[in-house]
């Protein structure tokens, strides 16, 4: 909530007294034409495909990618940060654009809640946007299961393909940890196959990684196609295009491929397509909207999910892979508050000046900035995401342990102020942008053996000893280097609260292991997703979900969504 001369406010009823520019004028602005435009109302629209392909030799702006410290149940503030920069950009005279992912409505009725930024700092219509958006994630979520139908189906009639194996889960997009494994088929008719499933939450799904990695209409039909939902009585693997099943599909997601507009309280325009988490996902928006905005903008600000352990590692190893541009600046998001969260200081001391914890939990910003600045060769800064009990001595403490790593600091008061609160970091971001850095490098060679991969991820970024795996884990590693496919990129499911993958050991003092329990070959998305520690692909709701809050008043007006 925001408190402005003793009034408290809360982000959707900011989000609601603010005026909105209709769609169509925010596109015309942004050198959309009318003709490639279709608008979902009054201020939201999506843009077609053919806009991307009339832009394809046009230079690409600058890529400012923002990312965070391993987030805290304070919550970091990383989406309104990247908002108000892209405002900040726009109050200096650049021209900007956001390209951001779209809410789960698992978070929004879960713990996390909504997905669109804060205060002065958001992008709008929030209603909208946190709930059904333009339906995106809900025909991601019919494509899947169809595919679910297609095989259940086959199998009902007579099992052609000799599946004897099915792999493929069914998904919706909400925290049900009944549904993480289910059994199907219990109606006792004849010829039906009852057989165990299970729910992934939809934006883990391999379709939602497919959705975001497609390139074009075409792309996305042929990884559709390349889906395998099991194998044969041989072992060999079933696809999707061996069930005949990639047409219907693409048909369902024709017009979800075909990125969303909006904007921001302060008209900045917004792309907001694709929505994967980054603890058991990769965590980035579409590669088509990331395209579109690096053509129609000087400066693009993107974001990856979670901490720059998880999501920025995967926008930079398989996301850069696809986009073919790599970031001229990375934003590294904290708080003072939660940097002492990280060092140990209890909750209900977090309000009180603390130099000692502070710079205990420090550590894990610095091992954050090591790893973009140093081993990925990356232009960093950091932007405190300011709090009025922030103490001048604590800026300053952090301010030097900076400045001796040659980082420049940032102080972001976009939740209050909007873009005017982030026009430092903007400037500071403007000139950055410009610098010549050591040359970019992945931190794994696609040609390495998956094993090494994991190692180079576990090692380098993380910071672990070793990596231990368990015997179902070896066994699939060996199926898929048989099968041909060990030259795909990693993709880590991982806790965001730690660099282990144990979510209390947030200070990673003491040495520590890597656990691989499983191994899932994703052909369609071309990674491979590896299950470390206890992460789950189908989250769980907490005692007091969000949805007990969230409710609609007299007036028919939204109440309850932060």
């Amino acid at each position: 909530m925001i408190e402005k001369r003793g009034k408290v406010m809360k982000d959707i009823e900011i989000a609601r007294n603010a005026k909105l520019e209709p769609i169509i004028d925010i596109a015309k602005q942004n050198e959309i034409e009318e003709e490639y435009l279709e608008p979902y109302g009054k201020y939201k629209a999506k843009i077609s495909l053919e806009k991307l392909e009339n832009l394809k030799n046009k230079e690409n702006g600058k890529l400012i990618l923002v990312t965070a410290i391993n987030p805290t149940p304070l919550g970091e503030g990383k989406t309104t940060i990247s908002i108000g920069l892209a405002d900040g950009l726009r109050k200096i005279g650049k021209k900007s654009i956001l390209a951001l992912r779209e809410p789960s409505l698992g978070p929004v009725f879960g713990i996390k809640g909504g997905a669109t930024g804060g205060g002065y700092s958001q992008v709008a219509p929030m209603e909208d946007i946190n709930l059904h958006f333009t339906g995106d994630i809900h025909a991601i979520t019919s494509a899947n299961n169809l595919l679910s139908a297609i095989i259940d189906n086959h199998i009902y009639h007579g099992n052609e393909l000799n599946i004897e194996k099915v792999t493929w889960k069914r998904c919706v997009d909400l925290n049900d940890r009944q549904l993480r494994v289910v059994n199907t088929g219990l109606s006792n008719e004849k010829n039906i196959v009852p057989r165990e499933d299970g729910f992934d939450i939809t934006v883990a799904s391999e379709i939602m990684a497919i959705f975001c990695l497609a390139y074009s209409l075409e792309d996305l039909k042929r990884r559709l196609a390349n889906i395998i939902i099991g194998f044969n009585k041989e072992g060999k693997p079933i696809t999707a295009h061996d069930l005949k099943a990639e047409g219907a599909l693409t048909v369902l997601l024709k017009d979800a491929i075909n990125p969303n507009l909006v904007q921001t309280l302060e008209h900045t325009p917004a792309i907001i397509h694709g929505g994967p988490f980054a603890n058991i996902a990769h965590g980035c928006n579409s590669i088509v909207g990331a395209k579109l905005a690096l053509k129609l903008a000087d400066y693009t600000v993107t974001e990856a999910g979670f901490g720059a352990d998880l999501g920025a590692e995967k926008f930079l190893n398989i996301k850069t892979r696809k986009l073919g541009k790599v970031p001229d600046v990375v934003v590294i998001v904290a708080t003072i508050k939660a940097l002492k969260y990280h060092g140990g200081i209890p909750k209900e001391e977090l309000a009180s000046e603390n130099i000692e914890g502070l710079k205990k939990g420090s550590k894990n910003l610095l091992k954050h900035i090591e790893n973009l600045k140093d081993k990925f060769g990356l232009n960093v800064i950091v932007a405190i995401n300011k709090f009025d009990q922030d103490t001048e001595n604590e800026i300053n403490t952090l301010k030097e342990m900076l400045e001796k790593r040659k980082v420049n600091l940032s102080l972001v008061e976009s939740w209050g102020k909007g873009g005017e609160g982030a026009t430092d970091l903007a400037q500071k971001v403007a000139v950055l942008c410009d610098k010549q850095e050591k040359e970019f490098k992945h931190i794994y060679s696609l040609e390495d053996s998956i094993k090494e991969k994991i190692k180079k991820v576990a090692c380098t970024i993380y910071g672990a000893e070793g990596v231990e795996y368990t015997k179902q884990a070896e066994e699939q590693i060996e199926s898929i280097q048989k099968l041909g496919y060990q030259n795909l990129p990693i993709c880590i499911a991982k806790t965001q609260y730690s660099f282990s993958d144990d979510a209390k050991n947030l200070e990673c003092n003491s040495p520590f292991n890597i656990h691989v329990k499983e191994v899932k070959l994703k052909a369609g998305a071309e990674f491979i997703v590896i299950l470390t520690g206890k992460v789950m692909t189908m989250p769980g709701l907490p005692k007091v979900p969000s949805a007990e809050q969230i409710d609609i008043d007299e007036e028919g007006n939204i109440v309850g969504i932060f």
